[in-house]
């Protein structure tokens, strides 16, 4: 029997199969748990639908988490098919392109709302609308990232996103804790997905990242896969309110040059 047999998971964020949503997902299945996902919009659709199918799901809905409707909407239909779920699964992250590039002092009222709305505050209103569902015992995971405690040049809005998402997870985690339910997060080192494209120089950051981390190498998909399993088990039952980084050692290091020496 797999760690998750018998647990019913609610994805939102996969947007293809570069996602790391989808990477979380087929980890998931992989140890028995009944998967259903949500998308965002029908532009995702054709690419969303066939994925989630081939993990048998037979889920799959729309939900534009900024609003509060079409949220109650898809939770309500979760619990009339799914009955209860036992894994929420919040992977969206979200800032105007033209927010992602030059100085952060350069934000917009707008750009600043709308990263925090999509970003952050999805996940409250998720958790919000799933909780009459949402089992004793289950587990809520969201995934964050470095810039939140350091500076990345160009994440610019999207790291006091990330520090406030964090932030959220460490007060859902006390709101949810008596109700037997954890919140966790992951800090996922830099993934080359959807998202990430939209980060000004992203692609030259990727690749100085494997010659720097303590593990010389990039992480994937599948490695944050194998530690939501871990998260979302009851292997993790005492863990709660936490970030876990996945990526590589990165975030141990003071410098951030290239150091020399055996094995190089």
């Amino acid at each position: 029997m797999g760690l998750l047999e018998g647990k019913t998971a609610l994805i939102f964020g996969v947007a293809n199969d570069h996602s790391i949503a989808w990477g979380i997902a087929r980890a998931l299945h992989a140890q028995g748990a009944r998967m259903a996902f949500s998308y965002a919009g029908e532009a995702l659709e054709r690419r969303v639908r066939p994925l989630a199918e081939s993990l048998g799901s037979k889920f799959v809905e729309p939900c534009d988490v900024g609003q509060d409707e079409d949220i109650a909407a898809v939770m309500a239909k979760a619990k009339a098919e799914l009955g209860g779920i036992d894994i929420l699964v919040h992977s969206i992250g979200f800032a105007l392109r033209e927010e992602l590039i030059g100085p952060y002092y350069n934000t917009t009222r707008n750009g600043f709302h709308t990263a925090m709305d999509i970003s952050v505050y999805s996940l409250t209103a998720l958790v919000r609308g799933a909780l009459p569902s949402l089992n004793p015992g289950g587990a809520v995971l969201t995934l964050t990232y470095y810039g939140s405690d350091k500076v990345m040049v160009n994440y610019n809005v999207m790291g006091l996103a990330k520090a406030a998402l964090e932030a959220s997870v460490r007060y859902l985690a006390n709101d949810l804790g008596p109700k037997g339910i954890r919140v966790n997060a992951i800090s996922a080192g830099p993934v080359r997905t959807l998202a990430a494209a939209g980060v000004s120089g992203f692609k030259a950051a990727h690749g100085r990242f494997r010659e720097i981390a303590p593990l010389r190498r990039n992480i994937d998909i599948d490695d944050v896969g194998r530690a939501a399993v871990f998260l979302c088990s009851d292997l993790a039952s005492g863990v709660t309110g936490e970030v876990v980084f996945v990526d590589a050692g990165y975030n141990i290091l003071g410098s951030y040059e290239k150091p020399g020496g055996e094995g190089e």
